[in-house]
């Protein structure tokens, strides 16, 4: 089964917006003035697996005209198919593309029964929020930039259902971003302080 990961830069307190999308967001490019040579080396890391692309719409209008005259940079861009939500397109010249339109949670699980990479999620922070909804987000990629916007799309919104995630990888950048990897781990488990009485 194909794995749905969701790679993203994040604020401390959750934010992954970075563009103005006409909603008055002012902030975009937050994370530039922390990277650095390890940030660097994991980002071409991550582009460099084999994976295909689950996306926005509103992400992938941004890149179907930025990627192609930039893809020295992310290769993978152009072979990787790019799967997108959306119930407003159906075509697009940057291939090889497939529009998901209807029910994207179903879409979505059968698209995770095929057979082929995993799928890579960047951005889309609307689109996320049903993957999480309908508990199909396998695992997290993130880095944690130290700053707090106030504003802007987050990670995690109204409708998240409990899950729990284990750290399968993680360091610390120079500049401080906190680079951690996640995979789900079963249901949220509770327990009681265990605090013996004076």
């Amino acid at each position: 089964m194909r794995k749905i990961i969701a790679c993203e830069f994040m604020t401390l307190d959750g934010v992954i917006q970075n563009e103005d999308e006409g909603d008055g967001f002012r902030w975009g490019g937050w994370f530039f003035p922390f990277a650095d040579e390890v940030t660097g080396a994991v980002m071409q890391e991550r582009l460099g697996k084999p994976v295909d692309l689950l996306l926005g719409r509103k992400t992938f209008a941004a890149w179907e005209t930025y990627w192609p005259t930039h893809s020295n940079f992310w290769p993978n861009c152009m072979t990787a198919t790019k799967y997108v939500a959306s119930n407003t397109r159906d075509s697009s010249d940057w291939q090889p593309s497939v529009f998901l339109n209807g029910d994207l949670a179903e879409k979505v699980r059968e698209l995770k029964q095929t057979d082929g990479p995993d799928l890579h999620v960047m951005g889309s922070a609307d689109m996320l929020q049903t993957l999480f909804k309908n508990d199909l987000v396998d695992g997290l990629e993130l880095m944690i930039i130290p700053v707090t916007l106030g504003q802007g799309k987050r990670l995690f919104q109204d409708g998240t259902i409990p899950a729990a995630f284990k750290v399968t990888k993680s360091q610390v950048a120079p500049k401080g971003i906190i680079i951690a990897s996640y995979e789900r781990d079963g249901d949220v488990k509770t327990g009681q302080p265990q605090i013996e009485e004076d």
